[in-house]
């Protein structure tokens, strides 16, 4: 494996251990519960993390279309999540979606960043890093 592949791989992986640390932290120190997308979006985020984890030891570049996979779903979720919270006509009509509901905010750092648009800038990242993987597998071949 060449060393862009490489270091691709090595920055989907430490996007998604920053997301899953970072969804863990919310959770597990803050107190936050997760309402239903958010879980939904762990369950594509944190496999990223284990899978790219066992491809970089064994230098299999070829789990980019895994990671891009997973990426564009979890990150359709965190676009749909992001926008029952910020836009009016989209959280007027959301469902209620468990205890916790999913229009809640538990943060909002400068009037933008919630929780579901952390997760979707690292998916976006992933999904970014992962194609750019698949583009340069093809070339190579």
């Amino acid at each position: 494996m060449n060393k862009k592949l490489e270091n691709s791989l090595l920055f989907i992986w430490l996007t998604s251990l920053v997301a899953t640390l970072g969804s863990l932290y919310f959770s597990e120190v803050r107190g936050y519960e997760p309402c239903e997308l958010c879980w939904y979006q762990r369950i594509l985020m944190y496999p990223i993390f284990l899978m790219t984890t066992v491809a970089y030891i064994q230098k299999n570049a070829r789990i980019a279309v895994t990671t891009a996979v997973f990426s564009c779903i979890g990150g359709s979720i965190s676009l749909y999540h992001y926008g029952i919270q910020k836009l009016d006509f989209l959280s007027e009509n959301a469902p209620a979606c468990g205890r916790v509901p999913c229009t809640g905010q538990y943060i909002n750092y400068l009037g933008f960043i919630t929780i579901p648009f952390l997760a979707l800038v690292a998916f976006i990242l992933i999904a970014i890093t992962s194609f750019y993987m698949i583009k340069a597998i093809k070339e190579g071949k």
